[in-house]
């Protein structure tokens, strides 16, 4: 009996301890939730990108993104940016057909193929600043719905798999409806 007593005392105590420790995968940036959590580099990529200035109508690029879509999308092309990382950054404004426009600030990793978001536009023309698990890179998909990202990465901002190499360069494509580099006639 004693030592049925010390086996669920142990096992009890076993499993807490391995539930105490089992971390889910949008706390592992969170700073003291990660053991090898030094300022993650998320962290530290959010403290440095500031958002821009609030997009202004004059500056806004419209872009095509597909045949199935209602939304109309434009880039603020006074806030396109190409970073010394290689991250093509830009506000992003969606209106709906309904009328409502979304703005965030975003970045596209072209080597990765992935996206991030690092901040949303209010209605006052404030932004606030994204919190996990949206602050992480995500990859971008070719779907037919939501297809934004990979228009501008595919079409605009990452020719052949790579960033564009300056800020003209991508308001130029995206003035002329593609980058001349990209192999795709506008993705479906």
């Amino acid at each position: 009996m004693r030592r049925l007593t010390a086996f669920v005392i142990a096992a009890i105590a076993a499993g807490a301890q391995a539930q105490a420790q089992t971390r889910q995968p949008w706390d592992m940036h969170l700073p003291g939730s990660n053991p090898n959590y030094e300022a993650s580099e998320v962290q530290k990529e959010l403290a440095e990108v500031e958002p821009p200035a609030f997009p202004k109508p004059e500056n806004l690029i419209e872009f095509y993104v597909g045949p199935v879509t209602t939304n109309k999308y434009f880039i603020d092309a006074s806030t396109l940016s190409v970073g010394s990382d290689r991250i093509v950054r830009y506000v992003l404004v969606v209106q709906t057909s309904g009328g409502a426009s979304n703005v965030s600030f975003e970045g596209i990793n072209c080597e990765e193929l992935a996206w991030k978001h690092y901040a949303t536009g209010r209605s006052d023309g404030t932004w606030v600043k994204s919190r996990a698990p949206r602050i992480e890179w995500r990859p971008i998909e070719n779907k037919p719905v939501n297809r934004h990202h990979a228009a501008l990465s595919r079409d605009y901002f990452c020719p052949v798999r790579t960033a564009i190499s300056t800020a003209e360069e991508g308001r130029r494509a995206l003035r002329l409806g593609m980058h001349p580099d990209s192999n795709s006639r506008i993705s479906q």
